[in-house]
């Protein structure tokens, strides 16, 4: 079929179009595989060798294109974004209101928001205005320890 290249680029335009209104992003890899078609057309190849090109390109395309997406999103998969209560251990607060009781209770104020806080080892005194930083959580209580001292700012002056 002498018409074969017109009629490859003219369906690889339109594979291209409906992309638009497609989730998958596959049809353009297929609209790709039917301009090499058309390509090896006018250079004389026949109707089953450019069906043939068409069906190699587009699934070389379209698997290697699943194979780097799905790279990229698993990578970013791993980088879960904490939020809410989740994101307080390792943040840095101030002690609002010091240790009290046998628990050794106290406030400490971190991200802005005023939370019930023990000291992470259990002896430890919270005294206000300490730089802590938020160990774990259990419950809606943090469990913090002091980050005021020399050797863990790196401070041996």
């Amino acid at each position: 079929m002498e018409n074969a290249g017109i009629l490859w680029i003219i369906f690889g335009i339109i594979l291209m179009i409906a992309e638009i209104f497609t989730f998958g992003f596959v049809l353009f890899w297929f609209g790709l595989g039917a301009f090499v078609a058309a390509f090896f057309g006018f250079l004389g190849v026949g109707l089953v060798g450019q069906f043939f090109i068409f069906a190699l390109v587009s699934g070389i395309l379209t698997a290697m294109s699943r194979t780097i997406f799905k790279r990229y999103l698993q990578r970013e998969e791993k980088h879960e974004l904490k939020t809410g209560i989740d994101a307080l251990p390792g943040k840095i607060g101030t002690v609002s209101v010091s240790s009290s009781g046998a628990l050794k209770e106290g406030a400490v104020k971190v991200i802005g928001s005023e939370w019930t806080a023990f000291p992470a080892d259990g002896f430890s005194e919270l005294k206000e205005g300490e730089k802590i930083e938020v160990v774990r959580i259990e419950g809606a209580s943090l469990y913090v320890k002091r980050i005021g001292d020399p050797v863990e700012r790196g401070d041996w002056h």
